[in-house]
C-alpha cells in the first residue's frame, strides 16, 4: 500500500539503530530486497531504505554512543513539542527533546511509563513511510509491556489512541491501538517465559511473503531465529534477531507461501 500522508497518532516510520549502518544495510537489502541510500555526513550517515523507489526504513548510528541495537516505532503527530508536553505530563521519560531534521521534520523519543521506548515525528519534507503492508516493508507495530492497563491511559492521554481488548490471543489476552476507530497497532502483556531483564518494548513486524524462508535466510546472512515460525489467528509468524542483536518480527498475513 502506498501512503503520501499519516494521521496524528498512527505509526509512520521505524529505523534500525546499531554499531555498523553499512553492514546492517548490507542484511536487510539482501533479507527483505531493499536499496539502500546512502546518508551523507550532514545526514549522520543516516542511510535511507526504498523499495519501488519509495522509502521504507532508516538505517543509521545508535544515537549517545555503544549501546544495544534496536528498530525504533516513531508516531506521526501534528506537533512534537506539544506531545512531549503531554508525555512529561502524563509520567513518561522524555530521552530526546523534539528537534528539526534538516527540514525533513520534527523529531522526539521517550519511554512510557514501563519502560516502552517510542519516537514522535512530526513530517517535514518526510512524511514517513511511503511503502507499507506489502512484502518487505512494515505490517504492524505491536508495544510488549509489563504494564497494560497503565499504557492504555498513557497512550491515550499522550496520542488520543483508543483501544479495544480481546481474551483470545497470547496469556493476558491482546490489545489493538485505534486512531479515529481504525486498528493502527497492537499491546500485550510480556509473556511468562519473557526473561525478566526484557524490558518492556515496542516490536516492529515485517510483511513477507514466505516466513519460513525468510527466517533461513536470515540464518545464512548471520542472524537467527529467537522465535520459531509458528501459525496464528493472524497468519504465520516469526521473530528473528540481526547480526548485531536488534529483534524484530516477520509475519505472513495468509500463512500460505507466495510467490
Amino acid at each position: 500500500m502506498e501512503m503520501e500522508s499519516y494521521q496524528h497518532g498512527v505509526p509512520s516510520w521505524i529505523d534500525h539503530s546499531g554499531p555498523d549502518p553499512a553492514k546492517a544495510s548490507e542484511f536487510y537489502s539482501a533479507l527483505f530486497g531493499w536499496d539502500i541510500m546512502e546518508g551523507g555526513p550532514e545526514y549522520g550517515g543516516y542511510n535511507l531504505a526504498t523499495k519501488d523507489g519509495r522509502n521504507v526504513a532508516g538505517i543509521g548510528p545508535q544515537m549517545g554512543g555503544p549501546g544495544p541495537s534496536y528498530w525504533a516505532t516513531y508516531v506521526n503527530v501534528d506537533s512534537a513539542d506539544d506531545v512531549t508536553e503531554k508525555v512529561r505530563a502524563h509520567g513518561g521519560t522524555v530521552m530526546v527533546e523534539p528537534m528539526d531534521v534538516m527540514g525533513e521534520g520534527r523529531m522526539g523519543v521517550f519511554a512510557d511509563p514501563a519502560g516502552a521506548v517510542i519516537g514522535i515525528w512530526q513530517p517535514g519534507r518526510m512524511k514517513g513511510a511511503g511503502l507499507v503492508n506489502e512484502n518487505g516493508t512494515l505490517g504492524w507495530n505491536e508495544l510488549v509491556t509489563s504494564d497494560v492497563e497503565g499504557s492504555k491511559a498513557f497512550y491515550g492521554a499522550v496520542f488520543g489512541w483508543g483501544h479495544a481488548s480481546h481474551e483470545a490471543g497470547p496469556p493476558g489476552g491482546y490489545t489493538e491501538w485505534k486512531v479515529g476507530g481504525r486498528t493502527m497497532g497492537g499491546m500485550m502483556a510480556k509473556p511468562p517465559g519473557m526473561p525478566a531483564e526484557v524490558p518492556s518494548h515496542w516490536s516492529v513486524y515485517f510483511v513477507v511473503s514466505d516466513v519460513d524462508a525468510t527466517v533461513a535466510k536470515a540464518t545464512e546472512l548471520g542472524g537467527n531465529a529467537f522465535l520459531p515460525a509458528f501459525d496464528s489467528p493472524q497468519g504465520r509468524l516469526a521473530g528473528i534477531v540481526d547480526p548485531f542483536g536488534a529483534r524484530f518480527m516477520v509475519i505472513n498475513p495468509t500463512g500460505v507461501p507466495q510467490e
